[in-house]
């Protein structure tokens, strides 16, 4: 079996040491920085760092356009509780403009605790949600409108700004999240024109322009977190194995992400469920696999590695 299995790992507290990036020199292909949870002065920081300590090519993970939440502190919000989410303070959203673009009965599913809200009444200063579902409203959370959907410019202002940054520094790999259409790829191209990219596929639009995003890009990433949250998630599985076989049949790249080897963050040993996913992700034919809480900040990042590379020594041995 002579195709090779990449490993991206996203970096964060739990692998921003020498211990983590001396390890990362021989074993992982790609350092991803993700901007959803970084602002600009931590990304110049951490990219000086990373190129002190290693040698691995850095990856800036854009936000793209998705909502996200803002707060000071986390709070558990109990069924039919009122929650007051204001423009820009205390609980808000992000980026700025989608405050207007919000309106009574939305819908939104906020991050992966359960929370889910219904807009009741709205002013110019904040909007009243009753929660429909229990969960923790959190930072940096990606928020879903379940009932319609909205545009939001598929690069934030930080996004832009993050660009000029790693530009600057020489970082040669981007990529576009939530990539929902072949005018995002080819924005994207005109934008970074010498530099890798690589487009997120992670949400039901994109789905549907699957076939044109592949034609104009040549890198994937299935994001099955956020893509989990647009499609039911029993059909994750058939959406993977559609884009890994559609790219595939264009000769182009797919990575994928989410939840390999999530009970590692506090484990140190993965589960059977979680062998058997990334063995048959591979088995699909992904070019590679990405890490993201699990490293970024899990307990054990350099096992989590180790554990990836024996299922892919597995993989080739057995399909040599």
């Amino acid at each position: 079996m002579k195709k090779k299995i990449e490993i991206f790992c996203t970096i964060g507290p739990g692998s921003l040491n020498t211990k983590f990036l001396n390890f990362a020199n021989s074993n992982i292909n790609l350092l991803r920085l993700n901007m959803s949870h970084l602002d600009l002065k931590q990304l110049k920081k951490n990219i000086f760092y990373l190129k002190k300590h290693s040698k691995v090519p850095i990856c800036i993970d854009t936000e793209g356009a998705q909502i996200r939440t803002k707060c000071n502190k986390t709070k558990f919000f109990k069924k039919n509780h009122k929650i007051k989410i204001f423009r820009n303070k205390n609980y808000y959203f992000y980026p700025d403009d989608v405050f207007n673009k919000l309106k009574v009965n939305d819908k939104l599913d906020i991050g992966f605790s359960g929370l889910c809200v219904k807009i009741e009444k709205k002013n110019n200063n904040f909007f009243i949600c009753k929660v429909q579902n229990p969960g923790f409203f959190e930072p940096n959370k990606g928020v879903h409108l379940i009932n319609r959907e909205i545009k939001l410019n598929y690069l934030t202002n930080k996004d832009i700004e993050a660009i000029k940054i790693g530009q600057k520094l020489n970082i040669k790999y981007y990529a576009l999240s939530f990539t929902n259409s072949h005018i995002d790829v080819i924005k994207f191209n005109k934008l970074l024109k010498s530099e890798k990219k690589i487009f997120k596929v992670e949400t039901k639009e994109a789905i549907k322009n699957l076939k044109k995003i592949i034609k104009f890009g040549n890198n994937l990433l299935i994001d099955r977190g956020d893509l989990s949250k647009d499609i039911k998630i029993e059909n994750v599985p058939i959406i993977q194995r559609k884009i890994i076989h559609e790219a595939k049949k264009n000769r182009k790249n797919v990575y994928v992400a989410t939840n390999f080897l999530e009970s590692m963050i506090l484990n140190s040993y993965p589960t059977r469920a979680e062998v058997n996913d990334i063995y048959n992700t591979i088995e699909m034919g992904a070019k590679g696999l990405v890490l993201a809480a699990e490293t970024a900040i899990g307990k054990n990042p350099v096992e989590c590695v180790k554990i990836l590379k024996k299922i892919i020594k597995v993989f080739k041995k057995n399909n040599a």
